[in-house]
């Protein structure tokens, strides 16, 4: 748990009854799945401290920390290819899997069948991201939730909500997981050690844990940013295996970002994300035909509504970039 995140923890924690599904909903970067782990092994744990917080000590806590705490399932996109292999001859390596699939619903709903570890035990399943549940998956748990079991409860996890079918947000609890302070956030990120943290924190949007991913990939992003202060010199073909090192939706996210910065170059000079590339920004703003721009805008929003899916890759990122480098014009 975070220090940002003790309002939400107490809501929680101090209720004498809670609902069969909650549903931790707020940015990315925020926290959200780590506070969802510690909220079930607290909820779980036979000897919690006086804030209700997990004692690390009984055998629940023990049983968590090893991964095998026979009342607890952590459904994510991460086991789908386990979920999906059978006995027979071994699978080729594919990439991570992006969604969770409806075998994995069901596996879980046939966990649900059986009685809980302890007679009148708490039960806890955690879904994060919630939002990578497809069509077939998010149906599948609609009938779960509409009919939950005794003494379970359901942790939906998303930093994007409106992705989630309206009938399964309509049967969860909503908890808001904001953005901390700007003060806070320093603060946390000032104690990680963290070098730079004002500039990592504003290209991370406020988000901590982002900013401190951007840390560990200072070098990689420098050198993204570097391709992109190119502008129409780029290379789309040279670039794309760059930012496929972030993975699709970060890489969008960082163009949706960089291009943020080049309009507030053009009209306000007011720099959100990146002020220490002011000038690189100052000279794309010169050339940037701003029709292309505004129009490349809502096709990088609707290419990051798919960028968890499985068909998103290096080709498409190719076309991405091309686009990119022509809504500039050489400035000689």
């Amino acid at each position: 748990m975070y220090s940002w995140q003790i309002n939400q923890w107490q809501h929680i924690t101090q209720r004498t009854n809670l609902p069969h599904a909650l549903l931790l909903r707020g940015p990315a970067g925020t926290g959200k799945h780590d506070f969802a782990i510690e909220l079930a092994q607290a909820l779980l744990c036979k000897a919690p401290a006086a804030d209700k917080t997990a004692c690390n000590a009984c055998p629940s806590c023990v049983w968590f920390a090893e991964g095998g705490h026979p009342d607890f399932k952590l459904i994510s996109p991460e086991d789908a290819e386990a979920s999906e292999e059978t006995n027979s001859a071994p699978k080729k390596k594919t990439a991570k899997k992006s969604q969770i699939s409806v075998v994995q619903i069901r596996q879980l709903i046939d966990y649900l069948t059986l009685s809980t570890h302890q007679v009148g035990g708490k039960r806890i399943i955690i879904i994060s991201p919630a939002d990578a549940l497809n069509t077939a998956s998010a149906n599948a748990l609609l009938k779960a939730l509409e009919e939950p079991p005794a003494n379970t409860l359901f942790l939906l996890v998303t930093s994007q909500p409106q992705r989630l079918l309206a009938t399964i947000t309509s049967r969860c609890q909503a908890v808001n997981m904001p953005l901390p302070s700007l003060q806070t956030a320093l603060a946390w990120l000032n104690a990680q050690g963290i070098n730079a943290a004002e500039n990592l924190l504003a290209h991370a949007g406020g988000a901590p844990l982002l900013a401190q991913q951007a840390a560990q990939d200072s070098e990689l992003n420098l050198n993204l940013m570097k391709q992109l202060s190119l502008g129409a010199k780029l290379d789309p073909f040279a670039s794309a295996p760059l930012f496929l090192g972030l993975g699709m939706e970060r890489a969008i996210d960082g163009l949706q970002k960089w291009l943020f910065d080049v309009l507030a170059c053009k009209f306000t000079q007011s720099l959100r994300y990146h002020p220490q590339q002011i000038v690189a920004l100052q000279a794309l703003a010169k050339g940037v035909n701003l029709r292309l721009l505004f129009n490349f805008q809502d096709k990088l929003t609707e290419a990051k509504k798919t960028a968890n899916h499985p068909l998103s890759n290096e080709a498409q990122l190719e076309n991405i970039l091309l686009q990119y480098a022509q809504l500039f014009t050489v400035i000689k």
